[in-house]
């Protein structure tokens, strides 16, 4: 994690995006109900408002115009009521690719709520495969709008968008260049051609491809890991970013351990569109040169700010700037870090506490913190301070300064809190925080640790996790030290 998630927000803008595939009208009909109509036992609802807002396709265009980026949206509506509609709510994308087609009706899912009760959902709009000239049409917009683009989006509900010719004509642009490409499809392995850079499956989506239960409660997580690397094959993908709704995601690539995020916590019943937002950012933060790690974890923020607005909404720069968990999850010493535990607790929630010094983050550390949190609610992090990093590891450490590492380490969603020490023990933390489960890496056993008859004198367990092999500080400095014109 070289950069911050903050400086890779703000890279996102002017990146050119294009984004293919089916374009919905989300139409919300929203009143109030007092009586139940007499014809049959069904409430009377009296109109107060209708908003229109772009779903599908339209929903991932206009969340990456609200992220910053100069994005074109190509796909195809109805000459209708409906279509007219969805191109007037499409601010601040180019919608000059998207064909209006006389044959077909414009996909619309209509939404009628009383106050904040859903009461019923109709949809309605042509799901058919393109006719020959509206994929001629839609086809021959498409070189030009791809040329010097910085990423594809394909967003694809299985309502007539993948036709052989758009599949050939994207899968010769992807073998052109490097951008980026991330799918988002009902059927992610019908666009392996493309061979993309992310597919970002829900976890229904996923099971299907996988033969899991789609049904599932619980467990979800555990299984699409165990076959995340057929889930890459069967995709082509190089990385696989698996939505678990409330339980965030499992983020998959090649060659690496999966990372899971973890969603935010929220009332709010309904989260429509919260997907198109994800695939949206994760795009935009791979197009900007971010890690796969960074990229989930900014995915992960903007669809937080997204589920907690109703109904089909964008998150904006600003918000996602705003959003950065960073500011919220920093504690000041001992007398912080025990009111917060005591109001977990109060919550009922299980506290695990790792402390090192964590100064080149790198992909052993953030697989660490990510197990480390599957062993509890809350995951504290407690850092060293610059001094005690020298006297543990020599003068010329730590190569980050102690607010840059707490700066990375809070802005992964794994790590809930992040505390500064200055002694070369966490004691006085570990008194003020009574983990129920204290972790370290694999090479510490009980005998060597001396912080643990502290913790199970406060009722707390120690817990040893591996390590990745050939993932260390020291191994990193090492390399740059024997690169040519390296000095550590």
């Amino acid at each position: 994690m070289e950069t911050s998630l903050r400086r890779v927000v703000e890279a996102f803008a002017g990146r050119r995006v294009v984004v293919v595939g089916d374009a919905i009208l989300d139409r919300y009909l929203r009143g109030r109900s007092t009586r139940l109509c007499r014809e049959a036992p069904v409430p009377v609802v009296d109109l107060d408002e209708r908003l229109d807002v772009p779903g599908g396709a339209a929903n991932a265009a206009i969340n990456l115009a609200a992220l910053g980026a100069q994005v074109t949206l190509a796909a195809v509506v109805g000459d209708d009521a409906e279509g007219e509609a969805l191109l007037a709510a499409m601010r601040g994308v180019d919608t000059s690719a998207v064909v209006v087609a006389p044959e077909r009706t414009t996909l619309a899912k209509h939404r009628l709520t009383a106050g904040a009760q859903l009461l019923l959902r109709f949809d309605q709009g042509s799901a058919q495969p393109l006719a020959p000239a509206t994929e001629a049409a839609l086809l021959d917009r498409l070189p030009t709008l791809l040329a010097g683009a910085d990423a594809l989006v394909v967003s694809d509900y299985d309502s007539g968008c993948r036709t052989a010719g758009v599949l050939r004509a994207l899968a010769g642009w992807r073998d052109l260049g490097p951008a980026v490409c991330t799918v988002d499809a009902r059927s992610p392995a019908a666009w392996r051609a493309l061979t993309p850079t992310a597919v970002k499956p829900n976890y229904s989506e996923a099971a299907h491809l996988l033969g899991l239960d789609a049904a599932a409660a619980i467990g979800r997580a555990d299984d699409v890991t165990a076959l995340g690397d057929r889930l890459l094959d069967l995709t082509g993908a190089q990385i696989a970013a698996v939505t678990l709704d409330a339980e965030g995601s499992i983020v998959l690539e090649r060659g690496e351990p999966a990372y899971r995020t973890y969603a935010v916590t929220t009332d709010v019943a309904r989260a429509t569109g919260c997907g198109d937002t994800y695939a949206a950012a994760l795009t935009l933060a791979l197009a900007a040169g971010a890690g796969t790690v960074q990229a989930a974890e900014l995915a992960s923020a903007a669809s937080g700010v997204v589920v907690r607005k109703p109904g089909t909404s964008v998150c904006t720069a600003a918000e996602l700037g705003e959003d950065d968990p960073t500011a919220v999850k920093r504690v000041a010493g001992p007398a912080g870090l025990a009111g917060l535990v005591r109001t977990h607790r109060l919550a009922g929630r299980r506290i695990v506490f790792t402390n090192g010094c964590f100064d080149i983050l790198h992909r052993g550390h953030v697989t660490y913190l990510s197990r480390a949190k599957t062993l509890g609610d809350v995951l504290v992090v407690a850092v060293n301070g610059d001094a005690s990093v020298r006297r543990l590891k020599g003068a010329s450490r730590p190569v980050n300064p102690l607010e840059d590492r707490l700066e990375v380490l809070a802005a992964l969603s794994c790590v809930d809190h992040v505390v500064a020490f200055d002694d070369d023990s966490p004691t006085e933390l570990l008194r003020a925080a009574r983990p129920d489960v204290y972790v370290k890496g694999g090479d510490y056993i009980r005998a060597t640790l001396p912080e643990a008859p502290l913790v199970e004198s406060l009722g707390g367990a120690v817990s040893f996790l591996d390590y990745l092999e050939d993932r260390s500080t020291t191994s990193i400095i090492a390399r740059i030290a024997a690169a040519p014109g390296g000095q550590a």
